[in-house]
């Protein structure tokens, strides 16, 4: 049994609510709401992502005997709650915003209407999904936004935060713009397109650096990709000159060179000469080591000759902003708005809809938060995706995906298109949903 895939993958409390619920008999509909409170620093918009993790995470919501044999062995559960667990499938209902949607704070990006015990299970797994993947994603999108359309691989599988965080940083970066993955399984779950070259070792083992660049390019031919930094980087780019020569004999052309140390630009820009005088213009440079999105903008702004950039450890981990301060609060019970008025933590009652509105040259303007029967003008942001445990629509190729996220991005302001973040966008709750704020306070 995949583990991921476990009812048990899960906070305790949730198990231990739902309990009280089903023995208080409190199974009327609760509608919860997934949104993040406030921006990371330096960032100016978040793009969701993880909703087809979430709605199979959903449709698939079952409770195995041996976990059901588990839970009843630790002596903390009735047998009432047991029996629930059962024969637990989830029958609600979901809203969404489509992947690859820019948002802003404040902003529900999924809904959940369910009974009770079944939406406040789910909590931790849809904040576990939603988070990680939109972090990822809208990390993935600043560098995309740099990158002035030069192709962005992700390498950052080694050093993820566990395998299931790997292979989805891989879907969430593909997603938000990048070019593909040297993450294998990526390729095979979500038809990413794989790129990969060679490692150090692979040189270190030869006993000479030009036997190791001859070996992997009769091994690939058609992917002759060397990395030439274990030694010397300019003298390796002479070595690539020379092999190329005989190479062609056997119809093998080199495609390309990987640098992943050092003053990446200046070794660039002398091994683009020694490439292009040795014969060699059609090769790629492909540039790797511990890239983010800061070293990319000061690389193209160099105007380094580097074809493509390889992003690993500082995407996946997202690691300037490595957490969301998301939430998944109720907003309804039996009909009954509720809110949240912890400090720093309040929250907007009621099931809500964001509506987007754009200017004149067609950019993004500013969204406006209401209730859900409240009237709103632009586009609405979150649709039905889920109705009574069942997708409406089938799973979206990644393809599509990618062509929502870069509209999306082409749409943004100016000012939230710079790293630094740039001037806040407007979000304005709209004046029912003030109205049912104040009404929900009157009556606490």
């Amino acid at each position: 049994m995949n583990p991921c895939s476990s009812i048990l993958l899960t906070d305790l409390y949730q198990l231990t609510m739902m309990q009280a619920y089903v023995e208080q008999g409190m199974m009327d509909t609760a509608v919860f709401e997934f949104f993040v409170r406030r921006l990371p620093a330096q960032r100016g918009f978040l793009m969701a992502a993880g909703l087809e993790q979430v709605l199979d995470f959903l449709e698939q919501l079952r409770v195995s005997q041996a976990e059901l044999e588990w839970l009843e062995q630790t002596g903390r559960f009735s047998q009432s709650c047991l029996d629930y667990l059962e024969t637990l499938r989830f029958s609600g209902d979901v809203h969404a915003m489509r992947e690859g949607t820019v948002f802003f704070p404040n902003e529900p990006i999924l809904r959940v209407r369910a009974p009770l015990p079944q939406a406040q299970l789910v909590e931790t797994r849809i904040m576990n999904l939603l988070n990680f993947q939109t972090l990822i994603a809208s990390k993935a999108a600043r560098s995309v936004l740099v990158a002035g359309g030069k192709p962005l691989i992700d390498f950052g599988l080694r050093r993820a935060h566990g395998a299931e965080a790997g292979l989805l940083a891989a879907r969430a970066s593909y997603l938000a713009g990048f070019a593909g993955t040297a993450t294998v399984l990526a390729g095979m779950e979500y038809d990413i397109p794989l790129y990969g070259t060679m490692a150090h070792s692979f040189v270190q083992a030869h006993k000479d650096e030009a036997t190791a660049f001859e070996h992997l390019a009769l091994s690939q031919p058609e992917n002759a990709v060397l990395l030439i930094d274990t030694y010397d980087t300019e003298a390796a780019a002479h070595k690539v000159v020379a092999l190329a020569r005989s190479l062609r004999q056997q119809d093998i052309m080199v495609k390309g060179v990987r640098l992943d140390s050092g003053d990446l630009a200046d070794h660039a820009r002398k091994v683009r000469r020694i490439l292009d005088e040795g014969g060699l213009p059609q090769a790629r440079i492909l540039a790797s080591g511990n890239l983010d999105e800061y070293q990319l903008q000061r690389l193209i702004g160099s105007e380094a000759p580097i074809d493509s950039f390889a992003v690993g450890t500082a995407m996946t981990t997202s690691a300037d902003a490595p957490s969301l301060d998301c939430a998944y609060k109720l907003q309804e019970y039996a009909g009954r708005p509720c809110r949240k008025r912890s400090e720093g933590k309040a929250t907007w009652p009621g099931s809500k809809q964001v509506y987007r509105q754009y200017r004149h040259d067609g950019r993004c303007d500013h969204d406006l938060v209401t209730t859900v029967e409240a009237s709103g003008t632009g586009d609405p942001l979150l649709h039905p995706v889920m109705t009574g445990g069942r997708r409406l629509v089938p799973a979206q190729k990644l393809t599509e995906l990618r062509q929502r996220a870069a509209t999306e991005l082409a749409l943004l302001p100016d000012s939230l298109r710079s790293l630094e973040g740039g001037q806040a966008y407007e979000v304005r709750i709209s004046q029912p949903l003030h109205d049912l704020t104040l009404a929900v306070d009157q009556s606490v």
